[in-house]
C-alpha cells in the first residue's frame, strides 16, 4: 500500500488560473493540472492507493464552505481530506469540533500564506483546540518557494510552539523545514512531531532560468537518509506536495533508497494509517 499524505487540489475552474499563477510565482513546474481528476490520474500512474488532500485557507470567511467540501468528499475514490483553518477563521473551536464530529482526522495550516508566526498566540490556540479534539495538524514548515525571504515557521518558532502546546500531533511538512534542513535535527526530541517528505528530495524542476543550480537543490539522498535516522522511520510520512512534485518519481526515488522494508512500509503507509484510521476500512 502507498499513501501520499500531502497533496493539494483545486476546483476545476480555479485550477485553470491558480496553477499558472503559482508556477509563475515559484518559477517551478506543476506536475498535474491541480484538479481532483488530475490527482487521481497521477495516483493511478504512480501506483498510489490513497492520497490525503490538504486545503489551505487564505480567506477566513470561506472556512466553513471549504471544510464542507472536505467533509462531503472525504473517503471517496481513494481520497481522504483534512480540514483547513486560518488564524482569523470564525469560531475556531466550534469549527474544529465540527470537523471531528464529521469524520475529519486533521487540519492543515500554512503560516506563510496565512501571514502569522507558528508560535503566535492565534496559532497556539488552534493547536490547543486541535489537541482537544484529537485532530492531527499539518503545517507548512521552513521557507516557501513562492515567498522568498518570508519567515513564519522556522525551526526555532516550531520549538517555541511545541514547548507551549504539549500533546498535539504535529506534522512539520517538507522534512521539518523547507530549505532549513541544517536546523531540523533540533526538532527530533519532540516525540509528538512527525515530518513528511513533500517537495524535499532531489531538486526543483524549474520553468525558466530564474534559479541557480545551487538554488534548485533540495535534499540529496544521504541528507534525507540522515534525517530518517534522526527522527526514526516511524515519524516520517510519504508526501509529494502534488501537483508540485511528481508522485511516481518520488515514490520510485524512495523505493530505491537503502532502507529496510519495514522502514519503507512505515514511510509509505503505516504511519499515515495511524493519522487517518479510516484508511483501514479500505485496505
Amino acid at each position: 500500500m502507498i499513501i501520499d499524505f500531502h497533496t493539494h487540489t483545486f476546483p476545476d475552474k480555479i485550477a485553470e488560473t491558480a496553477i499558472p499563477k503559482m508556477q509563475a510565482m515559484s518559477h517551478s513546474t506543476a506536475f498535474t493540472k491541480g484538479t481532483v481528476t488530475a490527482l487521481k490520474e497521477s495516483m493511478l500512474d504512480a501506483g498510489i492507493d490513497y492520497s490525503v488532500v490538504l486545503p489551505v485557507i487564505t480567506n477566513p470567511p470561506k472556512t466553513q464552505n471549504i471544510n464542507d467540501i472536505s467533509i462531503s468528499a472525504n473517503g471517496k475514490e481513494g481520497l481522504f481530506y483534512f480540514g483547513g483553518i486560518h488564524p482569523e477563521s470564525p469560531d475556531i473551536p466550534k469549527e474544529l469540533k465540527r470537523l471531528k464530529d464529521n469524520g475529519i482526522c486533521g487540519i492543515k495550516i500554512h503560516p506563510i500564506y496565512q501571514q502569522a508566526d507558528i508560535d503566535d498566540i492565534r496559532f497556539l490556540r488552534i493547536l490547543y483546540s486541535a489537541a482537544e479534539n484529537g485532530l492531527a495538524v499539518v503545517t507548512h514548515s521552513g521557507d516557501d518557494i513562492g515567498f522568498p525571504g518570508v519567515k513564519h515557521c522556522t525551526v526555532k518558532m516550531l520549538i517555541n510552539a511545541l514547548k507551549q502546546v504539549g500533546d498535539v500531533t504535529l506534522i512539520a511538512a517538507h522534512m521539518g523545514g523547507w530549505k532549513n534542513w541544517e536546523e531540523v535535527e533540533e526538532l527530533a526530541s519532540f516525540k509528538n512531531l512527525l515530518v513528511d517528505t513533500a517537495f524535499s528530495i532531489g531538486s526543483i524542476t524549474p520553468i525558466d532560468a530564474h534559479y541557480s543550480a545551487e538554488e534548485l537543490s533540495l535534499l540529496a539522498e544521504e541528507e534525507f537518509l540522515k534525517l530518517v535516522k534522526i527522527f526514526g522511520s516511524e515519524r516520517v510520512l510519504f508526501g509529494t506536495d502534488s501537483p508540485w512534485d511528481c508522485q511516481k518519481n518520488l515514490r520510485e526515488t524512495i523505493e530505491n533508497m537503502p532502507l529496510s522494508q519495514n522502514e519503507k512500509d512505515n514511510i509509505f503507509y503505516k504511519n499515515a494509517k495511524k493519522m487517518v484510521p479510516s484508511v483501514s476500512l479500505f485496505g
